[in-house]
């Protein structure tokens, strides 16, 4: 059943519908998704099919919650019930952003829940066919990790997130609906999305940490920082846990970011729950620590989903601290414009209420080439092997949706 956005759309009137309560409705989001103007955003808590673009968020001097607070105020008045924006926020504050009203919106519960996400998805036509190229090389993302470390220890600054990206480049245009669906089913219970992020690009990947949701007067945020490459062997993928949940240079890294998400968060909430250990989380690829924030609004009427997510990003964890100094050694050591990666892809809609994920674990996909991306966290206590391996493994997510090899 499609819900346009001139019909009824209140979330909490769609457990009514039958899409929502059948089994498979989820899946049929995800079966549906054509690339173009298409947004697909599935999270723990519901998967969302927006299909067509009604309006466009332009550029503008105020504020981007206040922009598009304007600009779902006006679809509003045109006569639509509860409009949503749907789309992707880029890394750098003074870029673009991808946002739009779509025609039309589904909504589903969340993927978790399907029981045919369990169904297999096999590899796209040709997917052995892939030429990769590494940006930088592993050698030189080594060296540039090297120096920061160096610099680190001499008290320059205390952290930066360095990332790397995998050129993949096929003969044809990859098949984006079955690279989505195999993400979804090789981590269903995550955050996955497929949006247009410029014209003519798709982002299109499967993140494992929310930067923020609104609901009500109700957020909640999951910082994740500190990682470790999962293991096929049982009983070694349960030491990498083990040892993760005790590691000096991975607990300071994650408290590190903790303590920002709280000092941004905090303004805004009469309470603010932050637990004082991480716990875990798992993909298929990466463990990784865990906390989960929860607060309650102070002014819900006057703080959106993205007001908070805002006054979030960026955290250390796709950044650095401190935040400029760590900006300037990405562009630094970096040798590519990280575009909408480390920036945030989601949604919100006009009553405030809203869900923002943190966008790695992606691609972005033109023509018939996919340009992946991976970052490590570096601290003074980092190495360079062991921070180029863990890009390698956080590749491994998209790699095996598409079918390559690093």
């Amino acid at each position: 059943m499609t819900t346009s956005l001139d019909g009824p759309t209140d979330r909490a009137a769609h457990p009514a519908t039958g899409e929502l309560t059948t089994p498979g409705a989820a899946t049929a989001l995800l079966e549906d998704y054509r690339p173009g103007t298409d947004r697909f955003l599935a999270s723990p808590h519901q998967t969302l099919l927006g299909r067509g673009t009604v309006a466009e968020l332009a550029p503008g001097d105020a504020p981007l919650s206040a922009r598009v607070q304007s600009l779902l105020d006006a679809r509003r008045r045109a006569g639509q019930r509860a409009p949503l924006v749907m789309g992707a926020l880029p890394f750098a504050p003074d870029a673009p952003p991808a946002l739009g009203v779509p025609a039309t919106v589904r909504w589903a519960p969340p993927l978790r829940e399907d029981p045919l996400i369990a169904l297999p998805v096999p590899l796209p036509e040709g997917a052995a066919e892939w030429t990769v190229r590494e940006v930088p090389a592993a050698a030189e993302y080594g060296a540039a990790v090297a120096a920061a470390v160096a610099r680190m220890r001499d008290g320059e600054f205390d952290k930066v997130v360095l990332a790397r990206t995998l050129e993949l480049t096929a003969p044809h245009a990859p098949d984006l609906p079955a690279m989505l669906r195999r993400l979804a089913r090789r981590d269903p219970a995550g955050h996955t999305f497929a949006v247009p992020s410029a014209p003519g690009r798709t982002l299109i990947g499967a993140s494992p940490e929310l930067l923020v949701a609104r609901r009500g007067d109700t957020l909640t945020a999951n910082p994740l920082a500190g990682s470790a490459p999962r293991s096929t062997d049982l009983a070694e993928d349960v030491r990498r846990a083990a040892a993760l949940l005790e590691s000096r240079k991975d607990l300071h890294e994650h408290a590190v970011v903790v303590d920002a998400v709280r000092e941004a968060l905090a303004p805004y909430c009469r309470r603010l729950d932050v637990p004082e250990r991480p716990t875990l989380v798992r993909t298929a690829a990466m463990w990784h620590l865990s906390t989960t924030v929860t607060g309650e609004l102070a002014d819900p009427e006057h703080t959106t989903a993205l007001d908070l997510a805002a006054a979030l990003h960026p955290t250390p964890a796709v950044c650095g601290t401190p935040t400029g100094l760590a900006r300037r050694v990405i562009e630094e050591y970096e040798p590519f414009d990280r575009g909408v990666y480390t920036g945030m892809v989601g949604w919100q809609g006009a009553d405030g209420d809203g869900e923002w994920v943190v966008t790695i674990r992606c691609a972005e996909a033109e023509g018939t080439r996919l340009r992946l991306f991976a970052g490590a966290g570096v601290v003074a206590a980092s190495s360079p092997e062991a921070e180029t391996a863990e890009t390698g493994a956080k590749f491994r997510t998209f790699l095996n949706a598409v079918g390559a090899t690093l």
